[in-house]
């Protein structure tokens, strides 16, 4: 089981832990939401819970929950820029279809 980030997003999320000044790592997971079932939740990990899996992936701590690793184990969060957009953007290999608008997936 593993949660990894590219180079890309990890950078992303050092920057941003530095500039807030505190927090843990990254928070992944997932909701029930949108038209194909699931969407990603990324926030800031601020504590350890006992149902969390902690991965370390380019010296940042990913923090996921059982019931969310259950559907998003082995994906690779990657952070692009593209004109004036950004945003993270998921490598799910459990993903077997996608909204049209790309807000939700379905496993």
């Amino acid at each position: 089981m593993a949660i990894t980030l590219t180079p890309s997003a990890a950078e992303r999320v050092r920057n941003h832990l530095a500039a807030r000044g505190h927090g843990l790592g990254l928070r992944l997971g997932v909701r029930k939401t949108g038209c194909s079932g699931y969407a990603y939740v990324i926030n800031y990990a601020e504590e350890i819970g006992a149902a969390d899996h902690v991965f370390d992936s380019e010296g940042v701590k990913v923090v996921v929950d059982t019931d969310s690793l259950a559907l998003i184990d082995g994906t690779e969060v990657d952070f692009v820029r593209q004109g004036l957009n950004e945003a993270f953007r998921f490598r799910n290999p459990n993903v077997k279809g996608e909204c049209g608008c790309g807000e939700s997936f379905a496993v």
